[in-house]
């Protein structure tokens, strides 16, 4: 009876604690540590976990979600997070939005999961710009290596970015060449309780993010297996 009381009594609080945590930002971060390992699993994605020691930073996009007849879109929020150049430790992530619309001769529906490896400060620099276009701003090329890859020009090591993507559904000519990346501001001012930039986050480490320990624990689990 004693034991049924404390518990009844404890509840209310635990319920108060819940909502900080349970954010819609939150949830973006926990999924993004269950797709990165996802792909740490995955035997195809060997190619991923040779590149991700060498990357400037990685983007994971848990769910973007493709459908379309005739006139097509495609869309989903990730987070991005770079590498710290003196430590190599994962920063905190920045919220960022994939967008997309195309029109031809394409019919179905897909929802992928993906992830961006960027390699190069140049294909950095234009992610944390106010908003960059995949295959056509000239300092991004995204190189189709890795199980699923539907991507722009390029298959040299050389290219700024590389995607790789689980997909589930069928769909005529997926492809994200052409997506346009942009942050998520109002998400950033969110997660971290005021108006902050990416740059501050991923370049100047100006905030700590706790709750993405997990996130960044799968990420040096990736990279432990390359």
């Amino acid at each position: 009876m004693l034991t049924r009381r404390a518990l009844v009594a404890a509840l209310p609080l635990t319920l108060l604690a819940r909502p900080a945590f349970a954010t819609e930002e939150q949830d973006l971060v926990d999924r993004a540590r269950i797709t990165v390992d996802g792909f740490v699993r995955d035997a195809e994605f060997a190619e991923m976990r040779r590149l991700l020691p060498r990357a400037k930073g990685v983007i994971v996009f848990p769910s973007i979600f493709k459908a379309g007849f005739i006139i097509g879109g495609e869309g989903g929020n990730g987070v991005l997070v770079g590498r710290d150049a003196n430590t190599g430790a994962w920063t905190a992530p920045s919220f960022i939005t994939m967008g997309a619309g195309s029109v031809g001769l394409q019919i179905g529906a897909e929802a992928s999961e993906v992830m961006l490896l960027i390699m190069t400060d140049n294909g950095l620099r234009a992610v944390l710009s106010n908003q960059v276009k995949l295959g056509a701003d000239a300092s991004i090329a995204v190189g189709p290596i890795g199980k699923g890859v539907e991507a722009s020009t390029t298959t040299a090591l050389r290219a700024d970015i590389y995607s790789f993507a689980k997909s589930r559904g069928l769909f005529g000519g997926v492809s994200l060449e052409g997506a346009v990346l942009a942050s998520r501001d109002s998400m950033n001012q969110k997660y971290y309780g005021r108006a902050i930039t990416p740059e501050a986050i991923v370049i100047r480490r100006e905030v700590e993010a706790p709750n993405a320990a997990l996130l960044q624990d799968a990420l040096r689990r990736a990279e432990a297996k390359s």
